[in-house]
């Protein structure tokens, strides 16, 4: 209970931010749609009726309009890259804020009567649904806004893609929602892990000061080189040194030794280095 008391306290931190994220990338992303479709339909208009070129030709010369044409602008992407921005800042922040905001608020935090490795998995927690609800928004958003392309492009001038179609047209989409299950959890899996390997990094910082800066990269460079190992000697011997399944077993075998050792460092760090 306290675990789950200290995520929805750290959701409730971010709550507002959050919102204004998600209304940017729903105004934004729509207004592109508007925009882009809009603009389109006048180059159409010129083009067929005052410089009186065949339907056919115009086609022929610059495409139907499809859903690949928005996910290529700043309108789709801009939203989206600031929301990445934004959280990665956040997981620097949601531990500094503690140390160097008002009354330095962590010592408050450590002195809870829960297991202080509880506030660290309660971060975690809170960035990783914090990820999976803008993922989930921007899944929702796209039917509405290919809905919106149908309204506004007449159909003999667009090509009308699946949600599958328009996530394969643009390799940003398709890295957001992998096709199966599996591609999911890895990529998900990573960015969790590199989460975990960054919160360590911190807690280095702040238990060493400057010498736990040099810790920290140290400590990562080792959790990285262990997890891309066997990619390395793949590149290495330049032959096939293990079937895909061995490949796909030992990367999700490291993965899960990295987040553990993260872990683990973790609460060592917060049990016997920082104090209040």
């Amino acid at each position: 209970m306290n675990y789950l008391k200290l995520v929805n306290f750290e959701l409730g931190r971010f709550i507002k931010i959050y919102f204004v994220l998600i209304g940017i990338t729903v105004v934004s992303q729509i207004t592109g749609v508007i925009v882009i479709a809009n603009r389109y339909l006048k180059e159409a208009n010129i083009a067929i009726y005052e410089d009186l070129m065949p339907q056919a030709q115009f086609l022929e010369m610059y495409g139907p309009m499809s859903f690949s044409n928005i996910t290529r602008t700043s309108w789709f992407m801009g939203p989206i890259a600031l929301s990445i921005a934004a959280l990665i800042f956040y997981i620097f922040l949601i531990w500094y804020r503690d140390w160097f905001g008002k009354n330095t608020f962590i010592y408050r935090l450590l002195m809870l009567p829960t297991a202080r490795i509880n506030i660290y998995l309660a971060k975690a927690t809170s960035i990783f649904l914090m990820v999976l609800g803008l993922v989930s928004i921007q899944l929702i958003l796209l039917p509405i806004e290919s809905t919106l392309l149908k309204w506004i492009v007449p159909k003999n001038f667009r090509l009308d893609m699946s949600i599958d179609g328009m996530i394969e047209s643009s390799k940003f989409l398709f890295i957001l929602f992998p096709p199966t299950f599996i591609e999911f959890l890895l990529h998900y899996g990573i960015g969790f892990m590199a989460v975990f390997l960054l919160f360590t990094a911190v807690l280095f910082e702040r238990s060493f000061r400057i010498k736990g800066v040099f810790a920290a990269i140290l400590y990562s460079t080792f959790s990285i080189a262990l997890f891309i190992l066997p990619l390395l000697l793949e590149g290495i011997y330049e032959v096939g040194y293990f079937y895909p399944v061995e490949l796909l077993l030992l990367e999700i075998i490291l993965g899960l030794f990295v987040i553990g050792l993260a872990v683990w460092v973790s609460h060592y760090l917060l049990n016997k280095k920082i104090t209040v």
